[in-house]
C-alpha cells in the first residue's frame, strides 16, 4: 500500500523550511526505492513544531516535528512510512494537548486535507452546507445565520445575519459579495491559512451568502503580502468553476455565482470596509463617510456583503449543522467559535479556535505556555496595533465582546501579542500613535493630525517636559480621536494608548538619561 506523507506548505511552515524538508522526503523516497506519496497541506496552526510532517498509518496519523532538512534520513531509517519512533515523534497529532483542547468548527480540515482537492474536501464534509442552502429559501439562508449568533469576525463583531438581511431586502438587479482578506493586523494570521489551507471553505461560504442576498458576483480582496494565499486562492476557483461549483448554474442549481481575486497595494487602511471597496474601483483607499451603508450602496454603488474570511468561513458549518448547534458554543452575545491567534513573546505560538468564554489567562499561560523568555508576563495586547493592552491584573477576562469591552478593550481579529516585563509601555504608546499617522488615509482631521501631535506629546514625556500638563494633553487628543474619527483607525487608536498611559502609569514616570536617550 502506498504511504502517505503529509509537508504542510503554509506560509509559516514555508518560512522555517517546509519546502526544504519536502524536497528532502521526495529524494529520500527514491532513493530508497519506496511505495510512498507527498501531499502538501495546510498547517494544524502549532508554529512552534513546524515544519510538523505527518505519516497516514492504519491507526491514522503520526506527527514528527519540529523537523529540519538535516533531519529526514534519520526519519527515514528509523522507519518513517511505517510510523517508527524518533526522537522527533509527536505521536497523533490531534493528541497534542495544544490541540485536543480545541473546538475546530471553522478550521476542522485545515493542515488535514489537500488544499486543493475538491474531492478531499468533500470526503471531511465540504459542500454539505451549500448543498443544503440551495435546498431551502434564500429568507431561511438568512434566518439560520441570523439565528446561529455569527458576529463579524473582522473586528467589529456586528451580527453576519443582519447584514445580509439588508443585502436580501435590496431590489437592484446587481449585488455583490466582498470577502475582506485584508489581514493587516499584528499578530492575525487565521485568514491567511484558511486562504491556504483550505480555499474551498471560502468559496463555499461565499458561494452560500450569494445564493442568500441574490448577489451574483463575489470579490476576495487580498493583500499583497499574502502571495502564496493569493496563489492558493486563484487555483482553488479555477478548480472550483471547472467543478461547476461556481458559474452560471452552480452544483447543478438555478443560482449563478462566481467571483474572482483582487489584490491590495498593502496599505492598512484598506482593511476599513468602505477603504476598500474604494480600492476594489480602482479609486485612492480613503475612508467613506456613512450613509449610505456598503449593504445599501456599496461596490460599484450596488447592494454589497462585506465579511471577513473567517465570517464567512464559518457559514458552512453553519448550514450543515444547523444554527442550534452553532449557538450552543460560546458565551453571552459572542455565540460560535473564534479561531484565537497567539503570538509574540509567547512559549506556543499559533493558531488555538475554541468557543468564546475562555479566560485571558487561561489562554497565555496555559495554553500559550507563558512569555518564551521564561521572564513574567507584563502585558497582552488582543485585537491588533489598535487594541488594548491588558496586564495580569486583568486576565481573568473571559474573551467575549462585550466583556472586553467593558475593560475599555476590544477582541478585533482575535490576535494576541504577548509581552513580557522588559516591554516599555511608553514606546509600545508612541508606536501606537506613531502607527496611525503612518496608516492614516488623511481623510479626517483627529486622525491625520490628532496621531502626529500623539508622538510629539508622547516624546515630550518622554523626556521628561511637563509631564503632567502632556499625559492631560494626550488624553484629550485621545478623546477627540475616538469620537471625531471617521473610521477605525483613528477611532481605536486611543485603546492601546490610554490602556498603556492607565495601566502601566509607572513608564511614564520620571526615566533614568540611559532610558530617555534611546
Amino acid at each position: 500500500m502506498t504511504a502517505t506523507i503529509y509537508i504542510p506548505k503554509d506560509s509559516g511552515a514555508l518560512a522555517l523550511g517546509a519546502d526544504k524538508v519536502a524536497a528532502a522526503v521526495e529524494r529520500e523516497i527514491v532513493a530508497r526505492g519506496l511505495d510512498a506519496k507527498i501531499v502538501r497541506t495546510g498547517s494544524r496552526g502549532m508554529y512552534w513544531l513546524e515544519p510538523m510532517v505527518e505519516v497516514g498509518t492504519a491507526k491514522g496519523r503520526v506527527a514528527f516535528g519540529p523537523v529540519k532538512a538535516k533531519d529526514v534520513a534519520s526519519l527515514f531509517d528509523a522507519g518513517l512510512v511505517d510510523s517508527g519512533k524518533h526522537w522527533l515523534s509527536l505521536g497523533d497529532p490531534e493528541k497534542i494537548p495544544f490541540f485536543a483542547r480545541q473546538t475546530r468548527l471553522t478550521f476542522a480540515r485545515c493542515g488535514v486535507t489537500d488544499p486543493l482537492s475538491l474531492a478531499d474536501y468533500e470526503a471531511h464534509g465540504g459542500l454539505a452546507g451549500l448543498r443544503k442552502a440551495l435546498a431551502t429559501t434564500p429568507a431561511d439562508i438568512v434566518r439560520t445565520v441570523t439565528e446561529s449568533g455569527l458576529r463579524g469576525r473582522g473586528g467589529a463583531g456586528f451580527p453576519t445575519g443582519v447584514k445580509w438581511k439588508t443585502v436580501a431586502d435590496q431590489t437592484d438587479s446587481r449585488k455583490y459579495i466582498v470577502c475582506n482578506a485584508d489581514e493587516g493586523d499584528s499578530a492575525t494570521f487565521a485568514d491567511r491559512m484558511i486562504m491556504e489551507g483550505d480555499p474551498f471553505v471560502l468559496i463555499e461560504g461565499m458561494a452560500i451568502a450569494g445564493v442568500a442576498t441574490g448577489a451574483t458576483k463575489g470579490f476576495v480582496y487580498i493583500r499583497s503580502e499574502y502571495p502564496h494565499a493569493i496563489a492558493a486562492m486563484n487555483a482553488a476557483i479555477d478548480v472550483a468553476r471547472k467543478a461547476k461549483l461556481l458559474g452560471p448554474a452552480i452544483l447543478g442549481s438555478p443560482n449563478a455565482f462566481d467571483m474572482e481575486v483582487r489584490v491590495g497595494a498593502g496599505a492598512y487602511v484598506c482593511g476599513e470596509e468602505t477603504s476598500l471597496l474604494n480600492s476594489l474601483e480602482g479609486k485612492r483607499g480613503v475612508v467613506r463617510a456613512k450613509p449610505p451603508l456598503p449593504a445599501i450602496q456599496g461596490l460599484f454603488g450596488k447592494p454589497t456583503v462585506i465579511n471577513n474570511v473567517i465570517s464567512l468561513a464559518s457559514v458552512p458549518v453553519i448550514l450543515d449543522r444547523g444554527a442550534a448547534f452553532y449557538k450552543d458554543f460560546g458565551m453571552g452575545r459572542s455565540r460560535g467559535t473564534i479561531p484565537i491567534q497567539i503570538a509574540g513573546n509567547v512559549k506556543h505560538g499559533g493558531l488555538f479556535e475554541a468557543a468564546f468564554g475562555m479566560t485571558l489567562g487561561e489562554i497565555v499561560n496555559k495554553i500559550g505556555g507563558g512569555a518564551a523568555t521564561g521572564r513574567p508576563v507584563k502585558a497582552v495586547q488582543v485585537g491588533g496595533p489598535l487594541g488594548a493592552y491588558f496586564p495580569p491584573s486583568l486576565f481573568d477576562t473571559p474573551f467575549d465582546y462585550e466583556a472586553f469591552a467593558a475593560r475599555d478593550g476590544l477582541i478585533g481579529h482575535a490576535g494576541i501579542a504577548v509581552f513580557d516585563d522588559s516591554a516599555d509601555m511608553l514606546k509600545q504608546a508612541r508606536f501606537a500613535m506613531e502607527f496611525c499617522a503612518i496608516e492614516s488615509c488623511g481623510k479626517c482631521t483627529p486622525c491625520r493630525i490628532g496621531s502626529t501631535r500623539g508622538v510629539e506629546t508622547i516624546d515630550k514625556i518622554g523626556a521628561g517636559v511637563e509631564r503632567e500638563k502632556n499625559l492631560a494633553l494626550v488624553t484629550d487628543l485621545c478623546n477627540t480621536m475616538k469620537f471625531g474619527s471617521l473610521c477605525a483607525l483613528g477611532g481605536f487608536t486611543p485603546y492601546p494608548v490610554m490602556s498603556a498611559i492607565n495601566h502601566f502609569p509607572e513608564d511614564f514616570g520620571p526615566r533614568d538619561v540611559a532610558t530617555a536617550a534611546e
